[in-house]
């Protein structure tokens, strides 16, 4: 296993990106918005201008209007928040990654936060939910953060690469273009507090860096990694900037197609630099 220290000194330079110019935003509705309210979004957002060249858009709103949006045409991938460690069977309240892609799903959120904290997710619980959506060909977004403790006490490196270890480590290479790995610092989540770019990109860089230990530097070129700690309008450009942030997770300010917007114009004017610059344009 490699430790903190290590984690740290894999990243003191830059991991060859091959997937650099493509920026992915996703939204998380959580338990918001009645089913009429989700068509009108969905309505909104197809009424606005083309997804930007080089962004990917995917919105994930509660799970009963999974089935009905997954059928309306959206301009974007579809996401659920959640799915269950288990097949089919006597498993009251629980729906499968297949029963997911039945609706139209292509991402899965798994790890989230709140899904640990509130809900129980284990670490291996985590692990399990990932395995069961790459068996039924979704991509998986895997979720991975650090408490205030562990940021204050000097262990939030330890703490992620321990999430990254449990879910990922296991898995084989030739699934990895269908993972996702979204950085949550959960200090930053629902507090007003947001890292500062400089500690947002060295997280990412350690998680990249931690790839290429555990595969190589392709595989972990082609894997997004997205912030997702109160990202918004205001300081997403700044945060998009950062080389080893490929977008975001987005919660509160995916509510609002304007808002949501302006978070996917932000990926947008990011990517096209990117482009020009491995273009040499």
């Amino acid at each position: 296993m490699l430790r903190g220290s290590n984690f740290r000194r894999l990243n003191t330079g830059r991991v060859p990106h091959a997937n650099h110019d493509k920026m992915f935003v996703a939204g998380n509705w959580k338990s918001n918005k009645s089913f009429n309210e989700a068509k009108e979004f969905a309505n909104a957002m197809s009424a606005m201008p083309a997804i930007p060249e080089g962004v990917e858009v995917m919105m994930a709103p509660p799970a009963p209007y999974l089935a009905a949006l997954g059928s309306s045409g959206l301009p974007c991938r579809l996401g659920a928040q959640n799915v269950s460690a288990t097949g089919p069977g006597a498993h009251t309240g629980e729906f499968t990654a297949d029963m997911l892609t039945g609706c139209g799903v292509q991402d899965v959120i798994v790890g989230h936060s709140e899904r640990r904290d509130g809900y129980g997710d284990t670490d291996d619980t985590v692990a399990e939910k990932v395995n069961r959506v790459l068996e039924s060909g979704l991509r998986v977004v895997f979720c991975c953060g650090e408490s205030l403790q562990d940021r204050q006490t000097d262990v939030h490196f330890d703490k992620v690469l321990r999430q990254m270890e449990s879910a990922i480590l296991h898995l084989p290479l030739e699934v990895m273009d269908r993972v996702v790995v979204a950085y949550e610092p959960i200090w930053a989540i629902g507090t007003g507090l947001t890292a500062t770019a400089e500690q947002a990109q060295e997280m990412h860089a350690a998680i990249r860096g931690w790839l290429v230990e555990a595969f190589n530097a392709e595989a972990a070129a082609k894997v997004p990694i997205l912030y997702g700690g109160s990202c918004k309008p205001s300081n997403a450009d700044e945060l998009f900037a950062c080389p080893d942030v490929d977008g975001g997770l987005i919660g509160g300010a995916a509510l609002d197609p304007e808002s949501f917007r302006a978070i996917i114009d932000a990926a947008g004017r990011v990517a096209a630099n990117r482009m020009s610059i491995d273009t040499g344009a």
